[in-house]
Parts: structure tokens; sequence; C-alpha cells
């Protein structure tokens, strides 16, 4: 049975008006980078929970979580509107397989999001056991309008510290950006056209990672499964690696 910790909120960043990153001081505890926790909040109606991934990195005493508002949603709304010294109560343990350590060795490693689903990625990004594993590292970010492209700058911190071995490659469906792709996730594989711009091969000898929308999710998987990439099982290893938020 789940335990809970209390928090207090450090800072409600507003990416834009339905996208926002919350930050949580809280006692340390332990997680792998990739894992959720639930945050709750009681209200007048009772106690609202909801499954996050920690977009921090492992050993801080702030917890972040990128949170995409959901209009008709209970929640989501709510941490919306927190404001710095709220309280707020999270989940312990850390829960979740999406993590590095489930993923089999590859000649490269693929980190293929779409929304809010880079959150996990964002964590696996500031963790040494990433770069020692692969020597080539692909984040691909596919989202809807350049405002929903968070953590660039951070991203671009990781690549200078690690020149040459993490690539990032935005795919902006609905406005154009200079440098980023627009067509769809499947597609884009399909062609060969986002391994071209990547210059990396998507084959039987990679791993990838998928986190976002399940209908991304399911297209892309079938697209990896046509270029001979299976998924990766614990009683069977394979290529690839699913989380699934919603």
């Amino acid at each position: 049975m789940a335990q809970w910790i209390n928090g207090t909120v450090t800072d409600n960043h507003h990416w834009h008006a339905n996208l926002f990153s919350l930050k949580v001081r809280t006692a340390a505890f332990d997680f792998i980078a990739g894992q959720f926790v639930r945050l709750a909040l009681n209200t007048a109606d009772g106690r609202l929970q909801r499954a996050y991934s920690l977009v921090n990195s492992p050993g801080s005493t702030e917890q972040e979580f990128l949170v995409s508002t959901v209009a008709e949603g209970k929640l989501s709304p709510l941490l919306q509107q927190l404001k710095m010294g709220d309280s707020i109560e999270i989940s312990q343990p850390a829960s979740g397989f999406f993590v590095l350590d489930e993923v089999p060795a590859g000649e490269n490693l693929w980190l293929i999001a779409s929304g809010t689903g880079i959150g996990p990625y964002i964590s696996m990004l500031n963790t040494h056991q990433l770069y020692q594993r692969f020597a080539h590292i692909v984040l691909v970010h596919s989202v809807r309008t350049i405002g929903d492209l968070v953590y660039r700058e951070l991203i671009s911190h990781c690549q200078h510290q690690y020149p040459g071995q993490l690539h990032y490659q935005p795919v902006v469906t609905r406005e154009a950006l200079s440098g980023a792709l627009s067509k769809r996730l499947p597609e884009l594989i399909q062609t060969g056209e986002l391994q071209s711009v990547c210059h990396q091969g998507l084959t039987n000898r990679s791993q990838v990672m998928l986190c976002g929308n399940p209908e991304m999710i399911k297209d892309t998987k079938a697209a990896l499964e046509n270029l001979g990439l299976k998924k990766n099982l614990r009683r069977d290893p394979g290529n690839i690696t699913v989380e699934q938020y919603w």
C-alpha cells in the first residue's frame, strides 16, 4: 500500500495556458530516472490523485512534474492554480519500469516522445548512466505547437556537456519552425526522413523508448516493427520499450 509524504510547492512555471511545470520541495527519496509517483490534493469533493513522471533527476529534494491541463479533468486544473507555499502530497515509493535498466544494449538509443511524454527523458538526460551505456542518443519530441517544446535550454546544456553524443530533434505538426520536422512520427520513420536528419539508423541493433499518447505509441510501434524491431519484454528482450500515460 502506498504511503504519502508532504510537499511544498516552490515554483509553478507556465509554458503556456495549458502546460506547466510544478516544482515541489520534499524530504529526499530514492527513485530511478523514468519512474513516476502520484500527486494528491484533498478537496471539498474528496481526495484527488493522479500519476505523474518525475522530471528531475534522482538525489534532489525538489521534485518536478510536467503537466498538461485537461479542461474536463478534476486534478490538473487545480494543480495549475497552485502557488509557492501551497501543500501537496506525493506517494511513496516511486513506481514503474520505464527505466534504462530495462533497456538492452544497442548501437544507439532513441528517446521518442509526444507532448508531456518527454518528462521521464528529461530525468534521464541528467544521469551519467545514459551516456555511459549508449554512444549515440537521439531525443525526438513531437508536439503540435512551438510552445509545447519544453526544456530546450536544459537539453542544449546536455548537448554541450556531451558533445556529439546527444542529438535533439523537434517535430512540430501545426506550426513552422526552422530545424523542426513537421510530419507525423510514423511517416517520418517509414520514409527514413527521421533517420536521415538525425544521422542514425533504426535497425534491429537499435533501442527505442516510446512515451506519450496511445495513438502515437501504437502507430510508431507499428512503423518500427515494419523495420524489423520488436517489443522489449523481460522474458523476450527486444528493441521497443513502451510507457503509456493514458
